[in-house]
Parts: C-alpha cells; structure tokens; sequence
C-alpha cells in the first residue's frame, strides 16, 4: 500500500527536490522509516540522535495531528496523505474584540474618515462601530521587514488607530525585493523612520509609535500590554518564542506568520481558550538545523500575502467579526496557489498555555534556543577553531599549492553568482549520497553563503571519516577579503 507524503520546502533538498513521496507501511511510523531509509539527509532533521521524532516537526495525517491520535503507531490506509510541517504550523467561534467597549464610548469619525472609509461602512459586518473599533484598536508589529511591510500599510490604510513598530535594523538593497514598505532613497536609513513616513503618508489619522530596540525579556511586557493584538513579523526563533510566551502572560493575540521561500504559514495563537505557538512547537529546532530566508531565499511577493493574512486576522480580532485562525493553522504554496489548513489543539502539558504552566515569566531564549554566545578568547594561533579556517588562510593555503577541495555546497543558482575558483559543487541535501564522490585522502573545506549549511555538511562528513574545515563566513567572507571584484546577494 502506497501513501503520499507531503515534504515542505525546506526538507526538499534532501528529497531530491521533490514536493512529495510515495511510500509504504501500515502505519505512520513505517511511513516515516521508509522514507527515512530511502532519503538518509533527512533523518537527522525528522529524529532526534535517541530515535524520537523531534518535537519541532509535526505530521499530521490528513488534518489530524498524530500527537492526538496514535502518534506514530497512528494506522494509515490507502489514500492517506501524510504532511510535514516543520518549524520555520479546526474552526473557532466568532472573536470579541480584545477590549469590548459600547458604541458610545468608541471614539468618533470626522467627515474626511467617513469619505476615506466609505467601503468599510456600507458593509453590515463592519459598517459604522466597526470602524470606530478600529479607530479605538491598537496592533504592534514585530519588524518593518518582510512580513511587516505590508501588515503594517493594510493596517493603517484600513484605520487602525495606533500602529506600534519595532525594529533596530537599517534598509539594506536586498530588503527591496519584499519590504515594500520602504523604497530606494531609503536604503540606509532606520526601517523604523522609514516605516513611519510611510504609514503617515497612506494615512494622517494614525498615530505611529515606533521602538528602536532588539526585542528582549526585559521590555516585551511593557512594550506589548499597550496594544490590543501583536502581530508576529520575526525572523528567528528566539524572538518567536518570547513572543509567544510574552502574549500568553498577558493574554494578548499573536497574529502570526512566517516564510521560507515559496512557502507561508499563518495562524492566531495565545488567543483566549486558544492553542499558542508552543502547543504546535514545544521546542525550537537545533541552531543551524533551519535554514534562514537570506540562505534559502524568498519570492518577493510571498511575504505580502502572508503579512496581509496577518493584517486580516488583528482586523477581525479587533472588530470581532468572522472566523479568526484560532485554532487553524494555515499553510500556503505560492508555486501551486493552493492553500491547506490544518487543525490545532490547545496542549493541556504545554509550558506556557497549558492547566499547570512551568513557564509563569519570560526566560533567556537564546538560551533556551541553544544560541549561548561564543566565550571571549584570546587572540593568536592557538585561539583559532581548529574546525574553521578563514577566507585569508584559505588563500594563503591555496596559493602556496596546498592539497585542498574546496567543497561548494550551495544551490546551483547561488553558485552561478558567485564562486571561489576550483571549487566543487555539491548542494547540501545532495551530500548524504554523493560523498563518495570525495576523495578521503584529501583535506576538505566546505563552504556556502556565510557558513551554516557548510558546517552542516562538515559535520556529516566527519562521521563519514574526511578531513574537514568550515570555511569561516562563506563565499561573503571570501568576497569581502580576498575577492570584491565578485558580487554580493
């Protein structure tokens, strides 16, 4: 009996690309060996080195998530589909608005936002008091990137009363392609007072607050208890998580999103009787394990449907009309305009949410996310990583006529930007069953953007018996002291 399963984005490199698998067994498990077996890359990100199944991957049969059946005992018939859905997640009544307030204590709308809002207003689900919620209601964005950009500009056009961002980034050329918040004469400028002149622009009647400060356990609550929902722009794991736990605490909504690639995820978590996002994740993956939209890309438009589903969500929270995402978790592919949805339970044993919580205050969460900062060092020879070499003494080494492999494991299209001259290519997810290719007796530098997937890719192929450095920094290090004359992305 064959079964389809479904493989996200950010696995497929170690699927030989494909989007789905045909694969026997009678039950979940079985499924999930024989696909094990016959893609080895993928084990490692699946399963856990004791054989469990990793607490940020989650597979659902069908809609079910397996946590709520049988796990991985769960029996599968002819038909079945099974889905991955790893960190990079059905239906709820109708949301109040997070602060309920009788039309009469609702602020007012002069003549120009009668004109301006005419479309919201001759809509029975929103019509007059639901614009005047708006008015009254307040959203704090996460970030001015990607997902920011267009929640943040749907949000002020739609009337929110007071948009919170923040942020502590610049506008770099390679923010253009997605962050349609901000423009060409930007770059180089604050994201925030970029943000701002643009929100002010679409719209004069919202008040714009902006905080020029890395998100932290010491100013999330007071930064978030002003505002009636946060919506979830992060780029990484540990902020996702105090996010999520900082809404609990304080019984906020999270309108969250996220991206890779071609692929987005939306949902509302931390809302009241609602799962949040460590019910569908308890733990982060490894450091390095997920790969970062600036390593695996983004298209550029993907994060302005997402962000806009974002927007979508704090619009019905805040005037409680329709079916907010709580308790549904939505996945979209932008390749294949399909969208699926699959349900989400509130966890009883989760940390956070759950009957009896553990986490009662914000914690360290680069801790807890295993990205505790490197120890000082003395300078000097002995103070190197004897696991990495830098750009320089790659140099060095090559010119002097070293016995080297320079081992590319980047994309195809990445390497055709730019290369390190001699180098091979391998792509990442290809390793598992090219490394023969190598030759063991020669020392190996594995190198790829800035030095993640490399070191991934050293550390396989140290089990496997080679040689091998990371090349500290990637192909951008390379650039920036060896090479300039190449280009960037």
């Amino acid at each position: 009996m064959a079964n389809r399963v479904l493989i996200p984005t950010p696995l497929r490199p170690f699927t030989d690309k494909q989007e789905s698998v045909e694969v026997g067994g009678s039950t979940v498990g079985e499924a999930l060996a024989q696909l094990t077996t016959q893609f080895e890359g993928l084990k490692r990100h699946l399963y856990a080195d004791d054989g469990r199944l990793r607490s940020f991957v989650n597979v659902y049969l069908n809609d079910e998530d397996i946590r709520y059946l049988q796990r991985e005992q769960t029996p599968i018939k002819a038909g079945d589909t099974i889905s991955i859905v790893p960190s990079v997640a059905g239906g709820a009544p109708t949301a109040a608005p997070p602060h309920p307030a009788r039309a009469g204590s609702l602020p007012e709308l002069d003549a120009d936002e009668f004109k301006r809002y005419s479309r919201h207003l001759i809509m029975p689900e929103v019509g007059v008091d639901g614009q005047r919620r708006l008015k009254a209601g307040s959203v704090l964005c996460i970030g001015a990137g990607g997902l920011g950009s267009p929640a943040a500009m749907y949000l002020a056009a739609a009337g929110v009363g007071r948009i919170g961002v923040v942020d502590f980034d610049v506008v770099d050329f390679s923010n253009l392609q997605r962050q349609i918040i901000h423009g060409t004469p930007d770059v180089g400028r604050s994201k925030l007072a970029s943000a701002q002149d643009r929100i002010r622009a679409i719209n004069p009647h919202v008040e714009v607050e902006t905080f020029e400060t890395a998100l932290s356990s010491e100013n999330a609550l007071k930064l978030f208890e002003p505002y009636d929902v946060i919506l979830d722009g992060t780029d990484n794991f540990p902020t996702r998580y105090l996010t999520n736990d900082a809404c609990v605490l304080l019984g906020k909504p999270n309108a969250y999103g996220s991206i890779f690639r071609f692929e987005g995820q939306a949902s509302v978590f931390a809302a009241k009787d609602g799962p949040c996002y460590r019910c569908l994740y308890p733990e982060p993956p490894p450091p390095g394990l997920v790969p970062s939209c600036a390593e695996g890309g983004v298209l550029g438009v993907l994060p302005g449907v997402i962000g806009v589903i974002q927007a979508t969500e704090a619009i019905k929270l805040l005037t409680g009309i329709g079916e907010p995402l709580i308790g549904r978790f939505l996945i979209y592919d932008a390749l294949k305009m399909r969208f699926r949805e699959l349900k989400l339970k509130k966890d009883p044993a989760c940390p956070v949410c759950g009957t009896n919580p553990t986490v009662t205050k914000l914690i360290d969460y680069e801790e807890f996310c295993g990205l505790r900062p490197e120890p000082v060092v003395a300078a000097g020879p002995a103070a190197s990583n004897e696991l990495e070499i830098t750009a320089t003494e790659l140099k060095r080494r090559l010119d002097a006529g070293d016995r080297l492999v320079v081992l590319d494991v980047r994309e195809p299209q990445e390497y055709r930007i730019n290369r390190i001259p001699g180098s091979v290519l391998i792509p990442l997810g290809e390793v598992p069953r090219r490394y023969a290719e190598l030759d063991e007796d020669v020392e190996i530098i594995a190198q790829c953007k800035v030095g993640q997937r490399s070191a991934k890719a050293a550390d396989f192929l140290r089990t496997k018996g080679f040689r091998v450095k990371n090349l500290k920094g990637g192909i951008l290090a390379w650039i920036d002291q060896v090479d300039p004359s190449q280009p960037k992305y």
